[in-house]
């Protein structure tokens, strides 16, 4: 794509701060798009802005809080593309009865992705169209120990690229989604730990070969997926996910 490819378009980045959003907000502001992205943690944000402040707005906003989320995006001019890429993992204890990481990872991974969306589509429909990119991950499709709550808030987003795809078509808005395997980002430093760096990871995914690549991605790697999707190049694809995980779901 060319350096102007985005030229005049503004886009909604949520979870711009850190990781794969950051790596897109620039990437979309290098290619001319006024780009909003929202996030928790100010000082993140700011750091991602420092780089195009020309182009690049921040919103620190806690996507929990879907009035708040709504009345952001209400308040946006025009809207021609929304990436819906913040994300929440927690651990889920499913012998615990008192577990709440289902309630706390839908609230993100999915809500704040049905309630941007619903919005970003007012906007957009009243343009004559737009684009939609919803991130999830080999998560949605393959299952891990622990992380039910996660699994299942991705599943849900993808079945919801495939809904909206159909509601939307008739107004020109193209909604799909890319899924990422394990990525260099700080949410594989959740614990405190990276998990790409453990023995744990080096031996069940990389010497073992069930990541056929035999690396994990970095998060520059999501982007020109991402950036085909959103891009007025794209004009025939809808409902659909692009996995981008290194063969890691072509391997039993």
């Amino acid at each position: 794509m060319s350096a102007s490819s985005f030229a005049g378009q503004h886009a909604i980045v949520t979870g711009g701060g850190t990781g794969i959003g950051r790596a897109l907000a620039l990437a979309l502001a290098a290619r001319g798009a006024t780009v909003l992205i929202v996030a928790r943690n100010a000082t993140h944000l700011a750091e991602v802005a420092s780089h195009r402040p020309d182009l690049i707005r921040t919103a620190a906003c806690d996507l929990h809080d879907a009035t708040r989320w709504t009345e952001l995006i209400r308040a946006q001019p025009r809207l021609d593309l929304l990436i819906n890429n913040a994300a929440l993992s927690v651990p889920t204890d499913l012998a615990n009865p008192a577990d709440t990481s289902l309630a706390e990872v839908m609230a993100v991974n999915f809500g704040a992705a049905w309630t941007g969306s619903r919005e970003a589509a007012q906007h957009m429909r009243a343009a004559g169209g737009g684009r939609i990119v919803n991130i999830t991950s080999v998560h949605s499709r393959l299952a891990e120990r622990g992380s039910t709550a996660y699994g299942v808030g991705k599943a849900a987003l993808e079945q919801l690229t495939r809904c909206l795809a159909v509601e939307w078509a008739p107004h020109g808005i193209l909604v799909n989604a890319v899924a990422p395997g394990f990525v260099d980002t700080p949410m594989s430093r959740a614990t405190g730990i990276n998990e790409l760096e453990t023995d744990w990871f080096r031996q069940n995914y990389l010497a073992s070969g069930r990541i056929p690549l035999r690396r994990a991605a970095q998060p520059d790697e999501m982007v020109a997926p991402v950036l085909f999707l959103a891009s007025k190049e794209n004009t025939y694809v809808t409902g659909q996910t692009i996995i981008a995980d290194g063969g890691l779901s072509l391997t039993l």
